[in-house]
């Protein structure tokens, strides 16, 4: 006995073969057209700075090429951005707007000098200046 309403020879069926085609034509299409360009490294030229005149009255802090730090010329124990900003707080009391100029050696590393941007952060100075030389 059939119980099946229906004829068995009407199944559907999906033929991938030609999906397959159109996708790699469209994929060879795409790779033939994309422009591969190479990216080469920026060059700097940084620039140079003059200052005019020296703000008295500001908290200097020097970096040194080893990562030894000197507060207004008293060399700090700590090497934390915690420790720095203690003493940068302890420094700054009493003054409402200071200002802040790191002095670093030009071989300092880059994580020293953030490292005192970050404690003069957490101590609350806004106003970070960075001193540089003059050239002739």
């Amino acid at each position: 006995m059939n119980f099946r309403s229906g004829h068995a020879d009407d199944d559907l069926e999906i033929n991938l073969i030609p999906l397959i085609d159109v996708l790699l034509v469209i994929l060879i299409f795409l790779a033939a057209t994309t422009s591969f360009t190479r990216y080469n490294q920026m060059k700097l030229t940084l620039p140079e700075a003059r200052a005019d005149a020296l703000q008295n009255d500001a908290l200097n802090i020097a970096v040194s090429q080893q990562g030894i730090y000197a507060l207004d010329g008293q060399l700090l124990s700590g090497t934390t951005a915690q420790a720095l900003s203690l003493a940068l707080r302890t420094a700054a009391q009493g003054r409402d707007d200071a200002v802040l100029i790191i002095n670093a050696d030009a071989l300092a590393s880059h994580e020293s000098v953030v490292r005192v941007m970050e404690a003069a952060r957490l101590a609350g100075i806004a106003r970070v200046n960075f001193a540089t030389r003059n050239t002739p």
